[in-house]
């Protein structure tokens, strides 16, 4: 399964929102900038955002984007299904017993696949993007950083 990059982005972005706008409105010009995306997408990314409620637009000098939502309220799911991103995991129609199999059958791993997606949705749907911004989410990507490089077993050894 792979999270297209209208779903990442807009999660991206509504990250940056909730990160530097302390309540003023943020340019899409800003954020198009500083996490490197299209200003065009990003203006169709925030249209369909706008238009589930996720953020709002002021118009005018001092204008652009707030959250429409308090950033611990805004789940990162919700992000996503509002830019018509459906987290799916496998080819068959959503909500009906038949398959994608030409036969109309399911494939001997459809259920698997089906609970995956069913678990990444729970997940997405337990954070949100104020965890993002805390830095709260659980998981080793920055440890991998973070770990001192220990010395080669037989480099130490040579050393000796």
């Amino acid at each position: 399964m792979r999270l297209s990059t209208k779903g990442r982005y807009a999660v991206m972005a509504m990250v940056d929102l909730a990160a530097t706008s302390q309540g003023s409105p943020i340019a899409l010009a800003d954020i198009a900038e500083r996490q490197e995306i299209s200003l065009s997408y990003l203006e169709q990314l925030f249209a369909k955002l706008r238009k589930g409620g996720l953020v709002k637009s002021v118009r005018g000098p001092g204008g652009g984007y707030l959250l429409a939502h308090p950033a611990d309220e805004t789940r990162v799911s919700d992000i996503i299904l509002a830019v018509d991103e459906p987290i799916r995991t496998t080819r068959c129609a959503n909500g009906t017993p038949q398959g994608c199999r030409t036969n109309r059958s399911r494939c001997l791993t459809h259920d698997l696949w089906e609970e995956l997606g069913n678990q990444i949705h729970m997940y997405l749907s337990s954070v949100t993007i104020a965890d993002v911004v805390d830095r709260r989410i659980i998981g080793t990507s920055g440890l991998l950083l973070a770990r001192p490089v220990l010395p080669d077993s037989d480099a130490a050894v040579a050393a000796e």
